[in-house]
């Protein structure tokens, strides 16, 4: 499975869109995604950025050796953006000194 987690682009075909943080978690928890392209703002902060998914994963990666997806940032805002990047690349970095 890829989950697109975006409010307003349109989902390209073969991508499960989400709306909110909380539901691209739950289906990373559940298991079989496989890749994971993601939006930082998603027009109601109080449920959440797409950098709350990072730090997601990256906790799931450090404490409970969660294998994490392909991961990619499609966000259009630029500082968030570098921090989503450099969330990932420190998720990589986890996976790679295991």
């Amino acid at each position: 499975m890829k989950i697109y987690l975006d409010d307003e682009r349109e989902t390209a075909e073969g991508w499960t869109r989400v709306y909110w943080p909380t539901e691209a978690i739950a289906l990373l928890e559940a298991g079989g995604v496989a890749e994971i392209s993601l939006d930082h703002d998603l027009g109601d902060d109080k449920r959440g950025t797409g950098y709350d998914v990072v730090l997601w994963i990256e906790e799931a990666v450090a404490t409970r050796g969660f294998e994490p997806p392909k991961m990619r940032v499609h966000s259009a805002n630029a500082s968030a953006r570098i921090k989503m990047e450099l969330g990932i690349a420190n998720i990589e970095r986890l996976v790679s000194t295991r």
